[in-house]
């Protein structure tokens, strides 16, 4: 299937784009991040592009082979298991086998409490740091979500750097310990329903768009009638039954059709 190449890899670099065709031209349509592992699924004819889907959130696309790192299916199968640390700070720096590499906020770095794997890389880090296992609730949520305040607007992307609307809800809900979906539609059926405005809490992901069923846009509530979300860049907006009103120009721009808690009460 893989014409040689192994089947199983892990990300070693800060970002690695993937792509929706086995094309530098083609749209991105998500990122890896320093630490994400992966299975290798297709070979592009040229050998030039890897077809993977990731372990984390099933979601696939193409990569450049050449930022391709691959790992044996035993250390991949230990990745998978291990509660390995998720990066805090929005950028710090690893030793990777004596290098130092600039790694981004929501990165994980293969320390844990368990036992040691016995691995040939070497790694270093001192940053601020938690168990990618470990539950944290609304206040500490709110705390990571403005870490991205003011980070552009970019499709596929999951840096405060660039990022989408579903990448910063996602990797918001990641760094405090709960696994979501990579798209809109994945997220809009998780989590359990919220039925009314009034009963909404801190945390609470909400749905925009013109379809009560395939919404197109989604926040997460910062505070009563605020909203943290990516437009343009992520910011801070209004929000009330009727959806988002902008701050700055005193306008709707997303009309409100569904909200969800991942969030425990």
């Amino acid at each position: 299937m893989n014409n040689g190449l192994p089947e199983y890899g892990v990300c070693r670099l800060s970002i690695v784009p993937m792509r929706s065709s086995p094309s530098h031209k083609a749209e991105q349509i998500s990122q890896l991040l320093f630490g994400d592992q992966y299975e290798v699924h297709e070979v592009s004819n040229d050998k030039l592009w890897l077809r993977i889907h990731i372990y984390y959130d099933q979601f696939e696309g193409w990569i450049d082979a050449r930022q391709h790192h691959a790992i044996s299916k035993e250390y991949y199968d230990y990745i998978n298991r291990a509660d390995f640390k998720i990066t805090l700070d929005q950028t710090s720096t690893i030793l990777y086998n004596k290098n130092p590499l600039m790694i981004l906020m929501g990165s994980i770095i293969p320390i844990s409490g368990s036992e040691l794997f016995k691995m040939e890389e070497q790694f270093a880090f001192n940053g601020d740091s938690k168990s990618l296992g470990v539950k944290r609730e609304a206040d500490y949520l709110k705390a990571v979500a403005l870490k991205y305040l003011n980070a552009p607007c970019q499709w596929g992307g999951k840096t405060l750097f660039g990022i989408d609307a579903a990448g910063f809800v996602q990797m918001t809900y990641k760094i405090c310990g709960y696994r979501l979906g990579r798209t809109i539609g994945e997220q809009f059926r998780q989590g359990k329903p919220v039925a009314d405005f009034a009963d909404t809490l801190p945390g609470d992901i909400m749905f925009f768009g013109s379809s009560e069923h395939h919404p197109d846009h989604v926040g997460i509530l910062l505070e009563p009638e605020k909203i943290i979300h990516v437009s343009g860049k992520v910011r801070i907006d209004y929000v009330n039954e009727e959806g988002i009103l902008n701050m700055d120009t005193k306008i709707y721009t997303h009309s409100l059709k569904a909200i969800r808690r991942v969030l425990s009460e």
